[in-house]
């Protein structure tokens, strides 16, 4: 059930920077990064029926086997059978699906930041892609368009609710506009430091979008002050699109440096202290182990929901997702910002890993790419 995979597009993501840093444990000399890519099936193993080479396919993030319990109901995510690693189960109690680039944490399963990809049980885990859709955008059925629509859908954006965002990057953005699509009667957008500067890239492109600049904030003011001061009671929904390493206090940053923790609580806090009563967060930015000074006693006395959203399970969402990008009703070209080329791939984690460039969302060439379809970014080359 192999197929291989001749890559004409990936990208980097958040998620790949976790890895940069060492925060993924068990990435290995040599691996291959990178968990979302399309491109032209080369070559199908013999029990394979339903795709052929030549055609242009997207691969999800995480590797399903199609038949386990979970994968019977497309919670594709948290397929039983393909990663066998042990200290995922002792961490968490469970394991996750095998994911494509994600260290030997999630299976060891070589990445798409190269030319060609081994895709396991691959009759499950490629979409094929109609003429009418470019790389340009069915590359994002991968993962970020997933991951936004499990994020919103999950936590229950509903028609007329006020949704506060923490995070102004792709995902963060996708939300945005997802939620609006949801039926939500404000957005509230909240970044700050280096990155501050997708507030005015969000807001270009979903104007009805509110921005909360953190590091503006007059002293005494905070974000969970400052949006009880926009909404009264604060949002009613909050969504952690950002993560859980990037400590701001140094309480939090000795912590984490000394091992006493592995992620911060300052997000999470925020979002429960910032919502309405009985208010709903969910949190789909990478937390990867354990946190100090949570406050569960405001989680418990004013009945708010803390919604863990998982790693997407594309499999539920991605033909839904390939009609909206069909019909219009969902642009993934709005987070998308340059073009770059597989061999400048190590100027790109740095430029990325610094917000430089206005970086946003990236489509990553190879030699098997097509020119760049209309209406998207020209090659972009750091040399």
């Amino acid at each position: 059930r192999d197929v291989i995979v001749k890559i004409t597009g990936s990208t980097i993501c958040g998620s790949d920077l976790h890895l940069y840093h060492g925060t993924i444990v068990e990435l290995q000399k040599g691996d291959i990064l990178g968990h979302e890519f399309c491109g032209k099936v080369d070559s199908v193993g013999p029990a394979v029926k339903n795709i052929k080479p030549g055609d242009r396919v997207v691969a999800s993030f995480q590797i399903a086997c199609g038949e386990c319990m979970y994968c019977q109901k497309k919670l594709s995510s948290q397929c039983e059978r393909t990663n066998t690693n042990k200290v995922e189960n002792i961490m968490y109690g469970g394991r996750t699906a095998g994911m494509f680039g994600y260290s030997h944490f999630t299976g060891g399963f070589a990445g798409g930041q190269a030319e060609y990809a081994r895709v396991p049980y691959g009759d499950i885990n490629l979409l094929k892609l109609p003429d009418d859709v470019p790389d340009e955008k069915g590359l994002y059925l991968s993962d970020v368009l997933s991951t936004s629509w499990n994020c919103v859908v999950d936590t229950g954006v509903k028609d007329g609710d006020v949704v506060a965002i923490w995070g102004a990057g792709p995902i963060g953005q996708m939300c945005a506009a997802m939620s609006f699509m949801r039926g939500a009667k404000r957005v509230i957008v909240i970044d700050g430091g280096p990155a501050a500067w997708r507030l005015d890239l969000v807001k270009s492109k979903t104007p009805k979008v509110e921005t909360l600049n953190y590091t503006d904030l007059p002293k005494g003011t905070s974000i969970t002050s400052k949006l009880k001061e926009m909404e009264h009671g604060g949002p009613d929904v909050a969504l952690e699109c950002a993560a859980g390493e990037y400590a701001k206090g140094w309480g939090h940053q000795i912590e984490m440096a000394v091992g006493l923790e592995t992620d911060t609580s300052e997000i999470i806090n925020e979002m429960i202290t910032s919502v309405k009563n009985y208010g709903r967060c969910g949190v789909t930015g990478v937390y990867v182990g354990f946190t100090n000074h949570f406050n569960i006693g405001s989680l418990m006395e004013r009945g708010i929901r803390l919604i863990g959203n998982g790693q997407a399970p594309v499999h539920l969402y991605w033909q839904d997702l390939l009609k909206m990008l069909q019909d219009g009703s969902l642009d993934s070209s709005i987070m998308l910002s340059h073009r770059v080329d597989l061999d400048e791939m190590d100027t790109l984690y740095k430029k990325f890993e610094a917000r430089a460039d206005n970086i946003q969302k990236v489509f990553v060439q190879t030699k098997f790419s097509d020119p760049p379809a209309p209406g998207t970014p020209e090659l972009t080359s750091w040399r």
